[in-house]
């Protein structure tokens, strides 16, 4: 019984990573096609709601105006910050996987706008949501996982004070 729950341990971790690696190379070709359609191009992928064309993005999340050397400098230090934890997490076994997991996007997700702004000095945003906002699949890595780790540890909090 025991070696099965480490072998279901094992291919559900190359499971995780290999889904992980799934979407992150999906952002990667998405932004590449945007970039090679340009501006003006626009592709009508749900009618009148869901638009696929390139957009340059030098700002932050929800294009909130913030640009330049100091966000650059604020993104690598929150990388390398969640890479550590997330590091230390797994070596101290003190968290779930699906914790773990959860980190991990997040952390795809801002590795693949990092190299935007490396390469191309913006993030390529793709995917336009007609009546709410413009954004690519790194930024769904992001912003989901980042949602369910509030209402868990949000959930756990409210369990704990009960």
């Amino acid at each position: 019984m025991n070696n099965y729950f480490y072998k279901k341990k094992y291919f559900l971790s190359i499971a995780a990573t290999l889904v992980m690696a799934m979407f992150f190379i999906t952002d990667r070709i998405l932004k590449n096609t945007a970039l090679k359609l340009g501006e003006g191009q626009i592709y009508p992928l749900i009618k009148n709601w869901l638009d696929f064309h390139y957009v340059p993005n030098p700002f932050i999340a929800f294009s909130i105006p913030v640009s330049g050397l100091i966000l650059n400098i604020l993104i690598i230090t929150s990388i390398l910050a969640l890479a550590i934890y997330t590091a230390h997490l797994i070596i101290a076994k003190k968290s779930s996987n699906t914790f773990i997991l959860l980190l991990f996007f997040i952390l795809f997700g801002a590795i693949s706008n990092l190299l935007d702004r490396v390469i191309y000095g913006f993030v390529i945003d793709y995917l336009d949501f007609r009546y709410f906002t413009i954004l690519n699949l790194a930024d769904i890595m992001i912003s989901v996982p980042c949602i369910i780790l509030i209402f868990k540890i949000y959930g756990n909090d409210r369990k704990n004070t009960k």
